[in-house]
């Protein structure tokens, strides 16, 4: 019956693509809509996670470590449940890393899901990572050295951490701005570089960045822009509302 399914579309011109699309493909197609319905992450995460129980596969080890990412961020509803997908997207990275040593995607998402655990635990109670965040960073700039969500994840990392320990406002500052200058709709780039702006005192500049993000007519990746870029730029805006 298959096969002369296949045989029919062919003769139509029909999308063969569609019935070899692989749970991957379908997560992905799930996810950049997530806007649209937060629930098409979880279906994203379910499919994935039945996939991996029948076949140990790189592309859905490495979607479902960024599809947990989105969960933590999305979804969860507790600190203690943001904690368990970003843990269960660390080790999905890290086997991802064991399949293939050099993807960057691998990587990627396994330094997103370490740093995001690291954040939501708290810098000071999440040090102990830092020499693993730095050694993928590493790795991830030599795979990809003008790779502007590397940039980002490396930016927060020197603004976030203390200076006795390698913090490097001056850095971050560098490294935002050639993300910009290599994605200039990199909207989350706009609103974590706006943190810096803010805590050195540039209000103004940061309302020039966040009113940006706002305004953004093409933003990378349209679904963050709206989950979690605007709001995100709306929070801070207010926050330093009057200031001079």
């Amino acid at each position: 019956m298959r096969r002369l399914l296949l045989a029919m579309l062919v003769l139509l011109g029909g999308p063969l693509v569609a019935l070899a699309q692989s749970p991957a493909d379908e997560a992905l197609r799930l996810i950049t809509a997530y806007h649209e319905d937060p629930t098409r992450i979880d279906r994203a995460r379910d499919l994935l996670e039945q996939a991996l129980t029948r076949e140990r596969r790189l592309e859905t080890l490495v979607t479902l470590s960024r599809v947990h990412l989105l969960v933590g961020d999305i979804r969860a509803t507790s600190t203690d449940d943001k904690l368990a997908a970003y843990e269960r997207g660390r080790d999905l990275g890290k086997r991802a890393i064991e399949l293939a040593p050099k993807n960057e995607d691998a990587h990627f998402w396994y330094v997103a899901n370490t740093g995001r655990w690291g954040q939501t635990k708290g810098v000071v109670r999440s040090l102990f990572l830092l020499p693993t965040v730095r050694e993928e960073l590493d790795i991830l700039f030599q795979l990809n050295p003008s790779s502007p969500r590397t940039l980002n994840v490396s930016a927060n990392v020197l603004f976030e951490v203390p200076g006795l320990l390698g913090g490097d406002r001056a850095k971050a500052e560098e490294q935002w701005k050639k993300a910009l200058q290599l994605d200039p709709h990199y909207t989350i780039v706009r609103v974590d570089y706006a943190k810096l702006l803010i805590k050195t005192g540039r209000y103004d500049d940061a309302r020039r960045e966040l009113t940006h993000v706002i305004d953004e007519k093409a933003p990378t990746n349209r679904a963050d822009w709206v989950m979690r870029d605007v709001p995100r730029a709306k929070t801070l805006l207010e926050s330093i509302k009057g200031k001079k």
